[in-house]
């Protein structure tokens, strides 16, 4: 499986391999060890396939871009179709998808009918179905596991995935060498069927709720903007796209520098790529005492100022043996690195939105592979790999600045959601699609506490930005100025409901400080109201205002 760093700090108190005690965890996760030995058995195939067909930096670099490119492309679908559908039957669709690509690959290898072109576009479609694999599996770690054993289920996943890379690429040096490229891309097809298999078998419970799914456009939308407008997701998106866009130089170079730099082979590049595996597996080791020793931003500036030196050595290293070495050194602060982001974007994400909160970091760290794996290999082309490594090292040490921009998030343990009070009363006839509603709450606060009552009502407008609401605005009275006038739209009726649901604790703990300043007699005066309301409810010239009331399905419905 695409490696998105799925790590999480081990709890001290429980052990770090009692999520493997869960039947259908331990099943998950073998069979998906199986997934990640085949993804970087074909990965070697693909890349040293390629070498020879071309022998061109940028072309070879491709195939990186090429696996990578559909979760930069596709991931926020992928996320908004594992938080929206059943994720065991999404899994499966994505499997097959995947089984199909390797299977094509194989076949065109067998008759001898691979181009470059076939081979980027059958890279691509394995990714895709990774792509669409990914948010899926990650999301549903939750389902198998008990709560109190969650970070040390998703600490397995990352040690499943390094493991794999550690003894994954040396085997498929060793394969590829002996038996050329056709048997590294049908062992890639024969190792996606345990994880079929599993998923297949997995009897997964279901979660009745009360409102449909949303559309897959305005689940996108809703992911994007929660995205957006959470300052904490916001600093990770970005400093994990900048990463990886840097980072990308590694394995994008890679066999260029077994090849060139070196003067190696297929089973060289196999023992490289092992070499970078092994260090991961450190890193992963070590994340969790790491982020108890320090905070996140120490951690990743150290992460960043030991990764910068290792990848300008490789640029300048002619001995494999070095260069092996830098690799698993460098392999390690960039494992925690990826580890630390990616916790942050899960502790940062309540439940509702988590699939499209994963997909918002697997498009940032895979966009930077996907577009570093280019760049770095137009500039490796044009002026050398040794220059495209030590160009990539010195901005990896530069990159360290940006915490003074995006700094990291310190982390807390996510808030469960809660649902608000008392259902909306409703005596006009509506459907989920009746829209836009708008909602105006009505506050009187006293003169002397406005500046207070504003500051945080600043945090209200994030809030409702990111739980589905827009066009949000404060108003004041300026005829009695006690009265404040709060007012957002949602799009339709359903949407409203659903960002009822949306508030974490800690978001409801701002509601209630809001609330708090309201000093009138009566309670906060809530009003909703249908914006269009003929277009809406498709009413005719001769079609009587009934005001029929539209209660809630009920529960389980």
């Amino acid at each position: 499986m695409a490696d998105s760093g799925e790590t999480m700090a081990v709890d001290q108190h429980v052990g770090a391999f009692a999520p493997l005690r869960e039947p259908i965890f331990r099943r998950v996760w073998f069979a998906s060890l199986f997934t990640n030995f085949g993804q970087l058995i074909q990965g070697v195939g693909a890349a040293w396939a390629m070498t020879e067909m071309t022998g061109r930096a940028d072309r070879v670099a491709l195939v990186q871009t090429a696996l990578f490119a559909p979760m930069m492309c596709f991931s926020l679908i992928a996320g908004a179709i594992a938080d929206s559908y059943d994720r065991r039957k999404v899994s499966l669709v994505a499997l097959l998808i995947a089984l199909l690509g390797a299977t094509c690959l194989t076949l065109v290898s067998l008759f001898g009918l691979l181009t470059p072109t076939i081979l980027l576009s059958l890279c691509f479609v394995v990714g895709s179905g990774m792509t669409l694999l990914n948010p899926s599996w990650q999301a549903s770690v939750r389902e198998q596991v008990p709560k109190h054993h969650l970070a040390q289920a998703i600490t397995l996943n990352s040690i499943s995935y390094n493991i794999a890379r550690s003894f994954g690429p040396a085997i498929g040096g060793a394969l590829v060498a002996v038996a050329g490229v056709i048997s590294a891309f049908s062992i890639n097809a024969l190792f996606y069927l345990p994880n079929l298999i599993v998923m297949f078998l997995w009897r997964r419970p279901r979660e009745p709720s009360r409102l449909p799914p949303e559309g897959l456009g305005r689940a996108m939308i809703s992911g994007i903007r929660y995205t957006i407008h959470s300052p904490p997701l916001r600093a990770i998106w970005l400093r994990t796209l900048v990463i990886g866009l840097i980072g990308a130089s590694t394995m994008a170079l890679l066999p260029l520098i077994a090849r060139d730099v070196l003067h190696g082979h297929a089973s060289l590049y196999g023992i490289l790529a092992g070499c970078f595996g092994a260090g991961a597996v450190v890193g992963a080791v070590f994340l969790g005492d790491l982020r108890r020793r320090m905070s996140d931003e120490s951690a990743l500036t150290l992460c960043l100022a030991i990764y910068g030196p290792c990848l300008i050595g490789i640029g300048l290293s002619r001995n494999a043996i070095i260069t092996g070495l830098l690799l698993m050194i460098g392999s390690a602060p960039w494992m925690i690195a990826s580890g630390l982001f990616n916790i942050s974007m899960q502790m940062s994400s309540p439940r509702w939105v988590m699939g499209r909160a994963l997909a918002a970091y697997v498009t940032a760290i895979c966009g930077g592979l996907a577009v570093g794996g280019w760049l770095w290999g137009v500039i490796a082309a044009s002026h050398g790999t040794p220059v495209a490594m030590v160009v990539s090292g010195v901005a990896m040490i530069a990159s360290i600045l940006l915490g003074r921009i995006w700094r990291m998030p310190e982390v807390e343990e996510p808030s469960e959601l809660r649902i608000l009070p008392h259902e909306p009363d409703t005596n006009l006839e509506l459907t989920g699609r009746s829209g836009p509603i708008v909602i105006v709450l009505e506050y009187r606060v006293a003169p002397d506490r406005a500046r207070s009552f504003y500051r945080a009502m600043q945090e209200m407008q994030s809030i409702r930005h990111r739980t589905g609401g827009y066009g949000w605005s404060l108003e004041r009275d300026i005829g009695d100025p006690e009265l404040w006038t709060e007012r957002y739209h949602t799009p339709t009726w359903h949407d409203y409901l659903r960002q009822r649901t949306r508030m974490t604790r800690k978001e409801y703990g701002v509601l209630e400080r809001v609330i708090a300043f309201h000093c009138g007699d009566q309670p906060v005066r809530v009003v909703r109201k249908l914006e269009r309301p003929y277009g809406s409810v498709r009413w005719d010239d001769a079609a009587p205002d009934r005001g029929t009331i539209m209660p809630l399905p009920p529960e389980g419905a």
